[in-house]
């Protein structure tokens, strides 16, 4: 069992930028963040292996980055240029399998979501 607990989550204006912090009790293979809305099913964001190789679902890239200190087990979300679309609980997982990415990452842990509002 692996500890999450996320945090950065706020409400902001449209353009704005937003950090999510993740801290893990313990260190993972892979981590990642995923995004839930009451009007979308819930998608995968971002994801970060053992070897730091990130990647980004596609309405995300260019405006996010997701990274990690291994050392802390912390991870990240850079979000710049949010969009209304945007809100949604995020939340954190990981997978303690190597070289995921977001097309196969399978959680095995999640967070308990903080809240981004992003208003137009």
């Amino acid at each position: 069992q692996v500890y999450l607990v996320e945090s950065g989550g706020d409400s902001v204006q449209a353009g704005g930028s937003l950090r999510l912090s993740c801290t893990a009790s313990r260190y993972t293979h892979s981590m990642g963040w995923f995004r839930q809305s009451p009007a979308k099913r819930r998608e995968v964001v971002a994801a970060i292996d053992h070897m730091d190789k990130t990647t980004y679902a596609d309405f995300v890239k260019g405006r996010f980055t997701i990274s990690r200190d291994a050392t802390k087990n912390i991870l990240y979300l850079q979000m710049d240029n949010l969009e209304p679309e945007d809100t949604a609980m995020y939340y954190c997982v990981t997978d303690n399998t190597p070289f995921r990415t977001i097309d196969n990452i399978m959680p095995d842990n999640w967070g308990q979501g903080t809240q981004v509002t992003v208003s137009s």
